[in-house]
């Protein structure tokens, strides 16, 4: 069911959560500081989510807190701790949306976005914010035949993320059911960053 979009006189309040709290155990080294196109791969995420709409954009940090957020430490961002990260990325989102509600209370919603996806832009996070508010569903990117990351949140969502557990993060809610998530075809989005392979392939489409 759609939720309830905020009245017309009122602004639309995006913010947006950038997880960069992983282990980058398959990769052997933090994958956030691997350097694409000349960028670490987290200052990539955080500068696309500051091109967008969204404000304020907080990151979530967790393995090598201080070597990834150095990088970022002059952009306008809220860094938050996710000390339990280790149990996996439920566990970045709950901190995530937290530390945004704590800052922003009147927000409407909520982009979720990994920090290893090197298509991730301004485009694809504003895009996802009107279909959001155009429908009143949740918004995601599709590919590889189901939903997921990044996706737009409305604010009747944030009590479920809050409430997340494991490792698969928000999958499960993106792809709870028809009818409650509207999606785009984002088939670059598929690529996430998580191994030596991963990283040559991109550089071979992007070369």
């Amino acid at each position: 069911m759609p939720e309830a979009q905020p009245s017309s006189g009122a602004p639309f309040r995006l913010g947006a959560v950038i997880l960069a709290a992983g282990g980058s155990a398959r990769m052997g080294a933090a994958k956030q500081l691997l350097m694409v196109g000349g960028i670490p791969l987290v200052v990539r995420a955080v500068d696309a989510a500051l091109a967008s709409a969204a404000r304020p954009v907080v990151v979530v940090l967790g393995a090598r807190a201080e070597r990834v957020g150095a990088p970022i430490s002059g952009r306008p961002v809220i860094t938050v701790l996710n000390p339990d990260w280790k149990s996996g990325m439920a566990s970045s989102i709950r901190v995530g949306v937290a530390a945004l509600v704590g800052a922003e209370p009147s927000i409407d919603a909520v982009l979720v976005a990994p920090c290893d996806q090197p298509a991730l832009s301004a485009a694809v996070i504003d895009a996802l914010a009107a279909l959001h508010r155009s429908s009143g569903r949740t918004a995601a990117a599709r590919y590889g035949g189901r939903n997921g990351a990044p996706a737009v949140f409305g604010r009747g969502q944030f009590g479920r993320l809050l409430a997340l557990s494991g490792d698969e993060g928000a999958r499960s809610m993106l792809n709870s059911g028809p009818g409650e998530v509207s999606t785009i075809e984002l088939p670059e989005m598929a690529l996430d960053l998580d191994t030596p392979d991963d990283v040559r392939r991109w550089a071979g489409g992007h070369g």
